[in-house]
């Protein structure tokens, strides 16, 4: 098949700057609030999510959390050599919802709807990097029925299938040479839209209490593969001479959502104060490649290499009286993309992140969770290596863009929970 053209997709997952890669980690107001830590955590339906063996220790029979935030982010980059300028601000609403239910006194029974990939990055029209990317959005959502085992007070386990529910939109122009027009002096563009792209993964975890006061946690996530399969790409602007090559088509790609392994402890110091610390490790090994494949025959193959990536957490949580409870955390979050490989539809560099939150109790029942998290990013001079700018066949030639990128990431968030 013909390498006519290098279409840059990884859209297909997302391109938020707020957790390795394009995870966003936000998925629990509570847990987020504590450095998104909770694999050791027993206190919420959240549990749903970071660990589903903590659900056979909540003490109430029905539990409920619902939460949403909204998540801004600022890139700035700058050309060092040509001082060339450009930037991005982008805005996402990622939410979750938890549902557990005991259903004896050693089986329970959960569900958990959340979307942990999901954002929009866009850059001005035409821009420096435009044969990379000029915009992409994506929504993936999970849905998580779980179930949990309680072999004892210092034992239990659990875990269930996931649903990951996506759709893609993706534009970029064609080509770097800002002297490939049409008629009218416009640059060739690409529309690549999927919607209804239904893959499926799984998660366990088991969850230990050496003693009253401390526990121990494991909980694993599997890689999830996204294909979509007869896409829509839409091509404009295209010179009548390659109108017979670059004409609207359907496509297929695949991308894939790593698999996560988690560990992680806590330890209930008094009756009101709670430390817990988190271990993530991210397999972003599988995403070597991005390849598309069009059905008029042409082939766009894309170089990602990306390594695996740790995250270390910590949180506290301290319960002032019966009606508040303050909470705080850090972690540190390392970016998969390798040198070589930084591409702007991914502008992010590792990262620090400085978290707080509260809950608001109306009733022993019924509170109000508020989180807030700032993400402080290395700034990063970097480049993509890899873009093709071959036409016809001929033999793969490879030029670069790069430069410096600056970020910066706020989120806040806002919840209720229940239990009865």
């Amino acid at each position: 098949m013909k390498k006519l053209l290098t279409i840059s997709l990884a859209a297909l997952a997302t391109t938020s700057t707020f957790a390795g890669g394009y995870r966003i980690g936000m998925q629990g107001q509570k847990q987020l609030a504590m450095g998104h830590t909770g694999v050791a955590v027993v206190q919420s339906a959240e549990s749903t999510f970071f660990n589903p063996a903590g659900l056979s220790f909540l003490k109430d029979r029905f539990n409920v959390s619902v939460g949403g935030n909204y998540l801004f982010s600022h890139t700035k980059f700058q050309d060092t050599e040509t001082n060339y300028a450009a930037q991005t601000k982008n805005s996402g609403t990622p939410f979750s919802v938890y549902a557990s239910y005991r259903v004896t006194d050693w089986l329970t029974a959960a569900v958990g709807v959340y979307s942990p990939y999901g954002s929009t990055v866009e850059w001005d029209r035409d821009w420096a990097g435009s044969h990379l990317v000029n915009k992409i959005a994506l929504q993936a959502i999970f849905i998580q029925p779980t179930i949990a085992i309680k072999v004892s007070d210092f034992f239990s386990f659990g875990g269930g299938p996931i649903a990951a529910i996506g759709s893609v939109e993706f534009d970029k122009n064609l080509f770097r040479d800002n002297n490939v027009v049409d008629d009218l002096g416009n640059r060739p563009n690409v529309l690549i839209e999927d919607s209804g792209i239904v893959k499926w993964g799984w998660t366990a975890g088991f969850m230990v209490n050496p003693t009253e006061k401390m526990r121990l946690g494991f909980n694993y996530r599997s890689e999830i593969t996204m294909k979509a399969e007869g896409g829509e790409a839409t091509f404009s602007n295209i010179p009548t001479y390659l109108a017979g090559q670059l004409h609207n088509t359907t496509f297929d790609a695949s991308l894939p959502l790593p698999a996560e392994a988690s560990v992680g402890a806590s330890y209930q110091f008094t009756d009101k104060f709670l430390l817990a610390v988190d271990y993530n490790r991210t397999f972003w090994r599988s995403y070597d490649a991005l390849n598309v494949e069009f059905a008029t025959g042409l082939m766009s193959e894309n170089k990602r290499n990306y390594k695996d990536s740790n995250v270390y957490r910590v949180g506290a949580q301290y319960e002032i009286n019966n009606t508040w409870t303050a909470r705080a955390g850090w972690y540190y979050d390392e970016s998969p993309v390798q040198d070589g490989y930084f591409a702007p539809e991914t502008p992010r560099n590792d990262s620090h992140a400085v978290t707080a939150g509260f809950s608001y109790n109306f009733t022993q029942k019924l509170a109000l969770d508020v989180s807030l998290m700032y993400l402080i990013f290395k700034e990063v001079d970097n480049s993509y290596d890899w873009f093709n700018v071959a036409q016809g066949g001929a033999p793969a030639q490879y030029s670069s863009f790069g430069g410096t990128y600056k970020n910066a990431a706020f989120t806040a968030g806002i919840g209720v929970s229940y239990k009865l």
